[in-house]
């Protein structure tokens, strides 16, 4: 495999540094490429239909999975190792909230905080040993077992990644099995070099695993825009962040769950800069 890969030359946080951070959000095949991964993410979710979801998003970077999954009316966290993507981020003025975190740490969220969890190209990074003390299969079990545990039960956790060989999957899947989930690889356009992309599809509970999709890899940017389009009137009838999170803090003190007072920082907006 070429040494161009990017896991190859410096850790991501040193990789992903101030000039690379912004070339990589200006960029503007990553930008589509970006959202069609997010897209079928969000689609093997399977989200319940109409509804707003509080999504995370591991890897978040720059911020553009998180647009899609505002697009598509939805509230979302992100994490991201590299202070340089989240600050382009705060630049853009992405919705989401974010915080500098290594996921190959574990996931530093209350139990059953999330509806669903999306990660497009970054996971691949903990197959690399960046320090003397990191141990993949480790570092992948953190990540798998602490985000079994942020998960709402009957949710799901999408990867779409870019494993270099068969041991890197093998190493991915098994780990995250070992966490508790089911599910395994999803595989769009296998048979083409440039289209085919590989999602690793998590479930806290059982059901079928999706199929991938086959033949030619159809949309594109028209199809992007459509989707866009369609989403506004869903982005126009949202509720106020705040007010949309004080109902969800409701439903579940109803469920039984244990959840933090209300105070005059619920749902408000983050400092800027990482």
């Amino acid at each position: 495999m070429s040494s161009k890969r990017p896991e190859h030359q410096a850790p991501p946080e040193v990789y992903y540094g101030v000039d690379e951070a912004r070339k990589y959000t200006q960029n503007s095949r990553i930008i589509e490429v970006q959202e069609k991964c997010t897209e079928r993410a969000l689609e093997l979710l399977a989200l319940p239909p109409d509804t707003p979801g509080l999504l995370l998003d591991i890897g978040c970077g720059s911020g553009l999975s998180g647009e899609a999954i505002t697009e598509n009316g939805h509230y979302w966290v992100g994490m991201d190792i590299s202070p340089s993507m989240l600050d382009v981020a705060l630049e853009r003025e992405v919705e989401g909230d974010m915080l500098l975190a290594d996921m190959g740490s574990g996931m530093p969220f209350r139990p059953g905080m999330f509806d669903g969890a999306i990660s497009i190209s970054a996971v691949q990074w903990l197959c690399y040993a960046d320090s003397a003390t990191h141990r993949p299969a480790k570092r992948l079990y953190k990540l798998f077992m602490t985000l079994f545990a942020s998960l709402a039960r009957g949710s799901r956790a999408v990867f779409q990644f870019y494993p270099e060989n068969d041991a890197q999957v093998e190493l991915v899947v098994s780990q995250a099995m070992r966490a508790g989930f089911t599910g395994g690889l999803v595989v769009d356009y296998p048979n083409s070099s440039k289209a085919k992309k590989i999602y690793l599809v998590l479930m806290t509970g059982g059901g079928p695993l999706p199929s991938g999709l086959q033949g030619e890899e159809a949309g594109g940017t028209q199809a992007l825009y459509q989707r866009r389009e369609r989403m506004k009137q869903v982005r126009g009838s949202r509720q106020p962040k705040r007010a949309w999170i004080m109902q969800k803090k409701e439903r579940r003190r109803k469920q039984g769950r244990e959840v933090r007072p209300n105070s005059k920082y619920t749902g408000r907006k983050r400092a800027e800069r990482f």
